[in-house]
């Protein structure tokens, strides 16, 4: 993909400058995805390719031909209007210090302490899961009245689908909205919204939504509560403390999402 093409994308009237930046990568489950440019790129550039894992050269080729030529791009945009980024970017020793100084920050050591209990929780529950899917497949299978084994699968998988999704992205989303508050924002734009309180605002979705997410586990494993219980409490005080660390995150305007 050429510069000419990039631009092309990013020019487009029907998409929202910006919306990518601040949403869940959840394409699959996005409403979004016919006013993202990011989506549409990732549709042009990445279509044909096979699974993209590690081992598959084509689309690891692909995704580096994008990145030279979005730098290329870039570069020429930061020429055109004389943006000095010595004013803006802090040294490579400042950055380090900043980037040890975010792993001790309490929201971020409490979404670590979340996404490492919940991979503990699916291993140690692998027993009631598997118990559980062989009581649906046995409902299935004698029809039972007043039972629906496959809107429960179905409700189990989807709530467990939330938590997988969201579990780990808090964490990286957290690390890099303390990172920025830390690094301090530039008086050029010290009155614009920050763009770590944005980073904050979706990990905060992802908090409301695994909470809901873990209640409806609450339900349908009832003989798992306290261990589900503990991570509810984890996930409230991570909440309260990221909107004690963050109090305008809430009021982030998420492009396309918010507005």
């Amino acid at each position: 993909m050429d510069k000419e093409q990039l631009k092309k994308i990013f020019d487009n009237p029907d998409f929202i400058p910006g919306i990518h930046n601040y949403c869940d990568r959840w394409c699959e489950r996005c409403p979004m995805t016919s006013r993202c440019g990011s989506y549409a790129l990732e549709q042009e550039h990445f279509s044909g390719t096979k699974d993209k894992d590690i081992e598959n050269k084509e689309f690891w080729d692909k995704l580096g031909d994008l990145f030279s030529t979005t730098i290329e791009l870039l570069l020429e945009m930061i020429e055109e209007r004389s943006i000095d980024l010595s004013d803006i970017e802090p040294s490579p020793e400042e950055r380090e210090k900043i980037k040890e100084a975010s792993k001790e920050n309490e929201c971020v050591k409490m979404a670590k302490k979340y996404y490492k209990n919940v991979d503990a929780w699916f291993e140690e529950s692998k027993a009631v899961l598997e118990q559980k899917e062989n009581i649906l497949k046995q409902q299935l299978e004698m029809q039972l009245p007043k039972s629906d084994p496959v809107s429960e699968s179905a409700g189990i998988k989807d709530v467990i689908d939330v938590i997988m999704w969201h579990h780990y992205q808090i964490y990286v989303k957290l690390r890099r909205a303390v990172t920025g508050k830390l690094e301090g924002v530039p008086e050029i734009i010290a009155d614009m919204p920050k763009d770590y309180d944005g980073s904050a605002k979706v990990a905060l979705v992802g908090i409301d939504r695994s909470i809901a997410a873990w209640g409806a586990m609450l339900q349908h494993f009832p003989e798992k509560e306290n261990s589900i219980l503990d991570i509810l409490v984890l996930l409230e005080k991570l909440r309260k403390q990221t909107e004690a660390f963050f109090p305008d995150a809430r009021a982030f305007v998420r492009p396309g999402f918010d507005d």
